[in-house]
């Protein structure tokens, strides 16, 4: 699986309200679940050597939520940030996170801070929370940080924007992963994905752990990239 397992993974983690309302509790539940989930699939992506693993945490979408829901999520990012940060340290384990954390409240973002401070100096897996994120944001944020930066710039490559993109630093993104049984990518690295496997199942977030990730990589290993070169053209460079 060496020369076929995906360098960089995102992951939509999709259906935690579902899997609690189906249990006859509420939606909060299920986002706990989901936070114990999350733990394993970290720890699969780890020993499967995955250079990066970017999960969307929370889009800017999100914010329409029921309050209630959204306040509990809050809480629970920073009681998760404090409870793992120091496990995902010991695991070398470099924690950053994506997406307009100036959104969030000021405890949040301290919290965020000292968890990628943390991390910072780990060389193990690249594990990228996107938080706050949502790709038409990430794509109008590189523009606008190009033209503040460059007063008298008149035209823009593709090279030179997805240099400001917030996976600048990342590996191109291989393949993107959601659960819920929902078929889309929610302005989720729009841009990234272009030429990205996509990969969806049915099983909702908290039933998702490292068996299912293995099986996703599993199926990204079987198919064949082509870059709109044609079967045989990707055989032949193989080949050679």
């Amino acid at each position: 699986m060496t020369n076929s397992l995906p360098k960089h993974i995102a992951i939509i983690m999709d259906g935690n309200g579902r899997w609690a309302q189906a249990r006859g509790k509420k939606r909060t539940s299920g986002h706990k679940a989901g936070v114990e989930r999350t733990r394993e699939v970290v720890e699969t992506a780890a020993k499967l050597g995955v250079e990066s693993l970017t999960l969307f945490a929370f889009s800017s979408e999100n914010w329409n939520r029921p309050v209630e829901e959204v306040s509990y999520l809050m809480e629970l990012f920073i009681l998760a940030l404090n409870r793992e940060v120091k496990m995902l340290n010991e695991n070398n384990v470099r924690l950053k996170f994506i997406g307009n954390i100036k959104g969030f409240n000021l405890k949040l973002q301290t919290a965020i801070a000292k968890s990628e401070a943390l991390t910072e100096s780990n060389s193990g897996l690249k594990l990228n929370i996107a938080a706050n994120y949502g790709g038409r944001w990430d794509i109008v944020n590189s523009v606008n940080r190009l033209l503040n930066e460059n007063s008298g710039l008149t035209e823009i490559s593709e090279e030179l924007l997805g240099s400001k993109l917030a996976t600048s630093e990342l590996p191109a993104l291989d393949l993107m992963i959601r659960t819920g049984g929902e078929t889309r990518i929610s302005n989720f690295l729009i841009w990234q994905a272009a030429y990205a496997e996509l990969y969806f199942t049915d099983s909702l977030w908290p039933d998702f752990g490292g068996d299912e990730l293995t099986k996703a990589v599993d199926a990204y290993a079987g198919r064949q990239r082509r870059y709109g070169l044609t079967g045989e053209q990707v055989v032949e460079t193989i080949e050679k």
